[in-house]
């Protein structure tokens, strides 16, 4: 999928995000791999901060179910390389957990569908770190 097929989604003003709700296209949510949805399931089986955690996860996914542009665009400049070179994104979005948890998700997208991938989940302080916003 080219950056053309990004520019309908990124490229939405205050107009086109509420014209984003009724997007007709599908819309679906995903994690990036196998990985990353068993520290997902992980979380649901664990003490009561993991449940609480994958509970917050899950609001997110039905929020982005219902409106992909629920997070905030992560400037370029600061994308970890990592994720460039790991997940080949074009576009990166961060979504606010409560209690200063973040989550990270790209999008993917075309005429029919578009489809949030949630990359990783981390506490502010971490966030902040892989951004650049604070030293390690």
């Amino acid at each position: 999928m080219g950056p053309e097929t990004f520019r309908e989604i990124e490229g939405l003003g205050e107009e086109g995000i509420n014209r984003s709700l009724s997007d007709p296209r599908s819309k679906s949510v995903v994690f990036v791999d196998e990985h990353t949805r068993d520290a997902f399931l992980e979380l649901k089986a664990g003490k009561f901060e993991e449940k609480q955690l994958a509970i917050f996860i899950e609001r997110a996914i039905k929020d982005l179910k219902d409106d992909p542009l629920a997070g905030v665009i992560v400037p370029k400049r600061i994308w970890p390389k990592e994720y460039l070179s790991k997940f080949d994104i074009n576009n990166l979005r961060k979504y606010n957990l409560p209690n200063g948890w973040r989550l990270t998700y790209t999008l993917r997208g075309n005429k029919i569908e578009i489809v949030s991938i949630i990359l990783e989940w981390f506490p502010h302080k971490k966030y902040e770190r892989r951004f650049g916003y604070q030293s390690k």
